[in-house]
């Protein structure tokens, strides 16, 4: 399994073969479209993240003592973006994701480019994931 380092590694180098920002948004667009939706039973208000303009779920599972993410969107770039942080941040330990740099965000220049509402999205879905590492890190303590 690669680290979360090296997945945003890959994820910079996908993004500097991307000519302009509608190209990168086109990729961003193809990743959510990528991901598997929920399924309709974790669509609830437990799951949704606070702070998201549009509705973005978030399940977190531990597994072998790594969290599992999985997530939905009602909007598609928001869909891309959360599935770049699962790429980077799942089926890793607690304290990995809680030790992240997630500095790939800035390398591929998306803090610039999301409007003032979907870069304060961006911010709850990983404060939410730090939220569950946090949780789960404690109840691996126990």
């Amino acid at each position: 399994m690669s680290t979360i380092k090296e997945v945003q590694d890959e994820i910079i180098d996908e993004f500097a073969g991307l000519s302009d920002w509608m190209d990168k948004y086109s990729y961003i667009i193809e990743l959510g479209n990528a991901v598997e939706p929920l399924e309709e039973k974790c669509k609830t208000l437990e799951n949704i993240i606070e702070g998201c303009q549009s509705r973005v779920w978030l399940v977190a599972d531990e597994c072998d003592g790594k969290i599992v993410f999985r997530a939905d969107s009602d909007a598609i770039i928001v869909k891309g973006l959360i599935s770049m942080l699962i790429r980077v941040l799942s089926g890793h330990t607690p304290q990995e994701i809680l030790d992240a740099d997630l500095y790939f965000l800035k390398e591929i220049g998306l803090q610039e480019h999301l409007s003032p509402t979907r870069s304060n999205g961006l911010l709850a879905m990983i404060k939410q994931m730090r939220v569950y590492a946090l949780a789960y890190k404690a109840k691996l303590e126990n």
